[in-house]
């Protein structure tokens, strides 16, 4: 199980080390998931002009090396255009779409030359059937190591919703991480910015780890009211060890067969 958590951007050096710190020490207790620090060094879809988007690449992938060296840990990031995918690969074990770009050819193509791990999230207005084509495309340039991710799809305005059905037709065709913290966001809820619902994040983990995925994707934040992105959807760093407990349960009481 793969378990990629970290704040959603990088909002400073000691913010992002106090995170890593603390799943490096969760990652020596709970051997059996393969973590995966992920923070974003740009924001590039921001509902408003006005919010914060991070500290940008040359910085942002600083930072991120400096996790590497000092935690040991692997590290991923959204990259949002072609030129950015040769610097951020050189850094970063896993290279992330964000869902916004899941059907931008170019970018999926570079990302899939880099030789690492891709990660693409499923947009909110895609299939889960039609992600096969970005499957695809990735495997058209020679990357097979690959995920898809599922963050819910739009469901009337500023609304998402999950259809667990999407794991298992992807799990057909690709490995699959379930998203539970955007799954719960409210797309521009808050009007100039994205609001969400985190008392659902822990449901949603439930039944997606019991349906069966290879990995999960969780925001968090030592004081998530106070982030400057993504807030209201991140889970508080001090809940994690709880999240986690909860799947190594689910894991333990679920036979694999039914789990794919």
């Amino acid at each position: 199980m793969l378990i990629i958590a970290g704040p959603c951007v990088i909002e400073s050096e000691s913010l992002v080390f106090e995170v890593a710190e603390h799943l490096k020490k969760l990652s020596e207790e709970f051997k059996e998931f393969e973590f995966v620090f992920k923070s974003s060094f740009d924001k590039a879809n921001r509902s408003s002009h006005k919010s914060f988007r991070g500290p940008g690449l040359e910085d942002g992938l600083k930072v991120l090396q400096k996790v590497k060296r000092e935690f040991n840990l692997k590290v991923t990031t959204d990259v949002h255009e072609t030129w950015q995918v040769k610097p951020v690969a050189e850094v970063v074990d896993i290279v992330q779409i964000p869902a916004f770009l899941c059907r931008q050819t170019d970018l999926i193509l570079e990302a899939g030359r880099s030789g690492k791990v891709v990660n693409v999230k499923k947009g909110q207005f895609l299939a889960p059937w039609d992600a096969k084509n970005i499957v695809e495309k990735l495997r058209f340039v020679g990357c097979t190591d690959h995920y898809i991710t599922e963050r819910g799809v739009s469901f009337g305005y500023n609304n998402l919703v999950v259809d667990f059905r999407s794991l298992v037709i992807m799990r057909s065709f690709t490995k699959v991480i379930f998203d539970a913290t955007h799954s719960v966001q409210l797309p521009g809820g808050s009007g100039d910015r994205s609001s969400g619902q985190r008392e659902f994040v822990l449901p949603l983990i439930r039944a997606a780890v019991a349906v069966g995925v290879d990995g999960l994707f969780m925001e968090t934040h030592p004081e998530p009211d106070r982030a400057l992105s993504d807030g209201p959807n991140m889970i508080p760093l001090s809940q994690l060890r709880e999240v986690l407990e909860t799947v190594q349960r689910i894991l333990s009481a679920v036979p694999s067969t039914s789990r794919g």
